[in-house]
């Protein structure tokens, strides 16, 4: 140690004079005592507390706006009007239409004056405002065929503009439709026939009675509790009555088996994935319209995944969290109840893309325990995802990431405001005026029961779902990664039975159908009357519905969502005769004795009936 001490006080010694050789000379006035310079790591905290203030800012916002970002609207209206302001083009041809209409409309009067006159605007085939009788009368007829105009001249206004962002067009016509609904004569006393015709034979009482809705209505939302007249429908009373046993859980999922109805059933079980937007029990309502209560009755094992309702402290949770311990968990759990047969997979909107990915990871991977894949209304490529698409850019993402920064979760209301601004129609100004003017209450059933059970969502799953397939469409464009590699469906070699609603707001059918253009094996395509709930929720016998059907095979060309229509062989009824069908053709012949209720000597024994206790939480 001495020895060394001499040597450590020569390197030191040249390191002063080395030092004091470079250093450059500086003024007397300058030689008073530095500051000591500031570290990188304070500064990138003080940057950090500045960033953490907006972002408390953007959160505190986000709850007045219901999630919806005024700077994503704001920027779509500049790029519209800076953009019409050049276009003198559009606006010779704007003021043009305004008088070429107004003329109609005027020619319209006068001749409906002196007897009859076909109307020279007409609602939209789903717009029902002004179905009723009284609203061809003299005057509310010049008053619909004003409104029309006006909503006409207004779908010309905003449509794009060479050179606009075709996102913001297509945003900023969707807000002009939203703000000329308000306008509606249906929406006012003064011009609603309907609203007049009741008030004169009530005396009133109709408003009375729609004031006592409205303060019904308010003070159940401020409770928590559920719409008025629906407190008939009870889950496990009447709503997911299907028999059966939760048979393995985990933080994130319930594993619900079905009891078997028939002596036999088929060798491969069915395992349901739904969406974890909403309860699970949208496929197994009520017993006369219970897609799971269908397939029991068939002769198939059938699985559901029932997902717990997550709340702040689960904000950690990912994307590959719900692949892995929502979709594989089951996936292993059935292959222990029902050992060395292969399971028809089946996922509902986001259970189905979340199906898709767990599918093309085990592809890719040669994990062979799917016979099948089925996805009802659910999407894999998200380049033409529908209306939702309107409230999907960064903007939009940054300000709901900074929402649920706060909460941990995106909160039910905030989900389902998004969805009554889709349909303002139906599920805001006609309930106002059919609730709250007239004082009238509609059935309610089974259907609207499940979608007012809503669920929350965790912050870091729905960032990485709006981002990673939303906003960047990575599914289908190779480059979603699990597990730190990037996945294709074209690794899955089993059938595909893929189900499009033709009224689908959510998932329309024409991206459902994309699914044709990245896989490598058979896929039977369907298109069925209906939504995006009550087109899937179709079972045998019920009324007006119908669907097209066609199979494309591996080695066949594809067609577009266009020239497959009329080629697709249309017929009546329910689209779930033909599914059960597709299961039989994709399975064995042979059938067996029903298993056990779990696998207790796998460890997973009957934990409780179904439908379990997730599906109560709040």
């Amino acid at each position: 140690m001495t020895s060394a001490a001499p040597k450590l006080r020569v390197v030191r010694d040249r390191a002063r004079n080395k030092a004091r050789d470079t250093t450059p000379d500086v003024p007397a006035s300058a030689s008073r005592p530095a500051q000591a310079p500031i570290r990188a790591q304070d500064r990138d905290a003080g940057r950090q507390q500045f960033d953490t203030l907006d972002r408390v800012n953007r959160a505190l916002l986000a709850r007045l706006t219901q999630g919806i970002s005024p700077w994503a609207m704001a920027s779509a209206w500049a790029d519209w009007s800076t953009h019409l302001a050049s276009a003198t083009g559009r606006q010779a041809e704007l003021a043009q239409k305004a008088m070429i209409d107004t003329a109609r409309i005027a020619t319209y009067a006068m001749t409906r004056a002196a007897g009859d006159s076909e109307p020279p605007f007409a609602p939209k085939a789903d717009d029902h405002r002004f179905d009723d009788p009284t609203w061809s009368h003299r005057p509310y007829d010049l008053m619909v065929q004003n409104y029309l105009a006006v909503e006409d001249w207004w779908r010309a206004a905003t449509r794009p503009i060479r050179g606009m962002n075709s996102k913001n067009a297509d945003r900023v016509a969707f807000v002009a439709d939203q703000l000329v609904d308000v306008l509606a004569p249906s929406n006012s006393i003064l011009t609603n026939p309907q609203i007049q015709s009741a008030i004169l034979k009530t005396g009133g009482a109709n408003l009375v009675q729609g004031g006592r809705n409205l303060l019904e209505d308010l003070s159940r939302q401020l409770a928590g509790q559920r719409p008025a007249g629906l407190e008939k429908w009870q889950v496990g009373e009447n709503l997911a009555v299907t028999p059966g046993e939760v048979v393995y859980r985990n933080e994130l999922i319930e594993l619900i088996q079905y009891s078997p109805t028939t002596d036999k059933v088929r060798r491969e079980p069915v395992l349901i994935v739904p969406a974890w937007i909403m309860k699970y029990y949208i496929l197994d309502l009520s017993p006369h319209n219970s897609m799971v209560k269908w397939l029991v009755a068939q002769g198939h094992t059938v699985f559901m995944i029932s997902w717990r309702n997550p709340t702040g402290r689960d904000a950690h949770l990912g994307l590959d969290d719900y692949r892995t311990h929502g979709v594989m968990a089951a996936i292993d759990a059935v292959s222990k109840v029902v050992p060395d047969e292969k399971i028809h997979a089946c996922g509902y909107c986001l259970g189905g893309t979340i199906l898709s990915i767990a599918a093309a990871s085990m592809g890719r991977h040669r994990d062979n325990r799917l016979a099948s894949v089925s996805l009802l209304a659910a999407q894999t490529d998200f380049s033409e995802a529908g209306e939702l698409m309107l409230f999907v850019d960064e903007w939009q993402i940054a300000f709901l990431e900074d929402m649920m920064w706060d909460q941990g979760v995106l909160d039910t209301q905030q989900m389902a405001g998004a969805f009554r601004i889709l349909r303002s129609n139906d599920l805001v100004w006609s309930k106002m005026v059919h609730d709250y003017v007239l004082g009238e209450r509609g059935t309610q059933y089974d259907l609207m029961a499940w979608n007012a059970d809503q669920t929350r969502m965790p912050a870091r799953m729905h960032s990485e779902y709006l981002r990673g397939l939303f906003l960047e469409n990575r599914l289908t464009a190779g480059r979603f990664a699990v597990e730190g590699r990037v996945i294709a469906l074209r690794d899955i070699r089993v059938p595909f039975f893929a189900v499009g609603t033709e009224k689908d707001h959510i998932a329309p059918w024409q991206s459902v159908y994309k699914l044709h253009l990245f896989t490598n094996t058979d896929v039977t395509f369907v298109l069925t009357s209906g939504g995006h709930n009550a087109g899937i929720v179709s079972e045998p016998g019920h009324p007006h519905r119908h669907y097209r059907i066609a199979t494309r095979y591996d080695s066949a060309p594809y067609h577009s969502p266009e020239e497959w229509l009329p080629t697709a062989e249309a017929k009546e009824g329910s689209w779930w005769l033909e599914w059960g069908t597709w299961l039989d053709e994709h399975g064995s012949e042979d059938l067996v004795a029903p298993p056990a209720m779990g696998a207790p000597e796998a460890g997973l024994p009957p934990l409780v009936a179904a439908p379990g206790i997730y599906v109560y939480e709040k």
